[in-house]
């Protein structure tokens, strides 16, 4: 652990007093606690389908449904149903956002600042594929992994974008009815994690912060809707950023209002905010704050999308015939998928409600759930629609070994015995890995390059 700066020792002993300092200086020399979060589109009980002993799985996290803490020095990261997004690895912390968001099936939600998708993931999971999630990741590599993990974890609902706030927010005027503003901060609450954020904290560096944060939340709180719940939230601890942003918030916008909440295992937050620090639960540093819209407040005008999409920039657009049609065989007798539109050599599910002229002229990685891709003359099933199927909604599957599943997953074709021929769904433990082609005696591997294991 590197020294930490005297600046920051004074600034928390100012918040914590010198013997809650001194607390929080012991626990900053404890290991890290690590969480595990079950996907609840595959287990909706929050119970595992298979034994996880294997991957650490320990006591659940109180504050989170799915989440359990991780044992030891577990790696369930290496584990098989890991790459098929049976869990989610997640610090125990950063859980307690999307529970204070509550995000319920059918609902608009937006989390504007979605990268690496931890949180993403967790509020489609809460929306049961039902409604429509919208994840913004501003950085452009950043956005290419968070639109991994909502594809890993077969999320079929979520829009992935890749704009700045400003730019999504006259396309989803007054739109959303949950937002998440998981916001770019100092860090303060990751030290103990990445001990080299210490060297990069500085006495001015929450200011800076502070304001980017407002310029964010300015944006979300016009794509809120009347009534609209918003939970802004950081990983840092400095009350210029947290106490300090939200009163400023309010200041600009009286039809915001604070929500006291409370969430199981966590301190109450009579207030509407609450610090998470890790000398006093098992977990980071974290602040959590949820505020409502007043019903009252007025719906602001929506600005038309634009006409055309500027050059060098996807655009989504939709056409009443698909030109691509998923082939015969993939999916069992009665699955069927609503709301299809084509774009380019692509077909796609819409999520609920989604209009894709609002997309028009913005970075869009993934709207909805990708179910084939034209190859030349051919069409095939997307990896994506693997992630999202039950091993029941396939016209056919095949089972296999977690040694089997580890080749599967780096790239190898598999000696399966005599199976038919064409599209199969492979499975581990009865969790979907993705496709396979049965063809001479051999399954072909159908696993994305990109995704495969080393």
């Amino acid at each position: 652990m590197n020294q930490l700066p005297s600046a920051y020792i004074a600034q928390m002993k100012r918040l914590l007093g010198e013997a809650g300092f001194f607390a929080y200086e012991r626990a900053l020399e404890q290991p890290a606690e690590r969480a595990l979060r079950l996907n609840l589109l595959l287990c909706p009980d929050g119970t595992p389908p298979c034994p996880l002993e294997e991957e650490g799985l320990g006591e659940c996290v109180p504050w989170a449904r799915g989440a359990y803490f991780v044992r030891g020095d577990a790696r369930p990261g290496l584990s098989p149903l890991h790459e098929a997004g049976l869990f989610y690895l997640q610090e125990p912390s950063a859980l307690s956002a999307v529970t204070a968001l509550d995000p319920h099936p059918g609902e608009r939600v937006l989390d504007l600042c979605a990268a690496p998708g931890g949180k993403s993931t967790q509020i489609a999971a809460l929306m049961a594929g039902r409604g429509m999630l919208v994840c913004n990741e501003p950085v452009p590599s950043r956005a290419q992994i968070l639109s991994r993990n909502v594809e890993r974890m077969g999320v079929p609902n979520a829009v992935v974008t890749c704009a700045l706030p400003e730019q999504l927010a006259p396309r989803f005027s007054a739109f959303f009815d949950r937002i998440l503003v998981d916001a770019p901060c100092s860090g303060e609450g990751m030290f103990r994690r990445q001990s080299e954020a210490i060297g990069e904290w500085s006495e001015g560096a929450p200011a800076g912060c502070a304001q980017r944060q407002l310029d964010i939340l300015e944006s979300a709180v016009s794509m809120l809707a009347p009534g609209g719940m918003l939970v802004y939230s950081t990983c840092t601890f400095n009350d210029t950023e947290n106490e300090g942003v939200l009163a400023r918030l309010c200041d600009a916008h009286p039809e915001l209002s604070p929500v006291p909440f409370a969430l199981p295992g966590l301190p109450a937050a009579p207030q509407g905010y609450v610090h998470l620090y890790p000398h006093e639960i098992r977990g980071e540093g974290h602040f959590v704050s949820l505020l409502r819209k007043s019903p009252a407040a007025p719906a602001a005008q929506e600005e038309a999308a634009p006409a055309r999409a500027p050059r060098r920039t996807k655009a989504v657009r939709a056409s009443a015939a698909p030109a691509v049609a998923l082939p015969d065989g993939v999916l069992a007798p009665g699955v069927r998928f609503e709301r299809l539109y084509a774009a380019g050599d692509t077909l796609w599910s819409l999520p609920e409600g989604l209009d894709p002229q609002r997309l028009h002229g913005l970075r869009t990685l993934r709207t909805g759930l990708l179910l084939a891709r034209a190859e030349g003359r051919h069409v095939e099933p997307d990896h994506a629609l693997a992630m999202a199927l039950r091993p029941e909604q396939a016209a056919r599957t095949a089972e296999l070994t977690r040694d089997q599943a580890l080749a599967y997953q780096a790239g190898e074709a598999l000696d399966l015995g005599e199976l038919p021929g064409g599209c199969t769904l492979l499975t581990h433990q009865g969790v979907s890995l993705g496709f396979g082609r049965q063809s001479g005696g051999l399954m072909k591997n159908r696993y994305p390059k990109g995704l495969r294991r080393r």
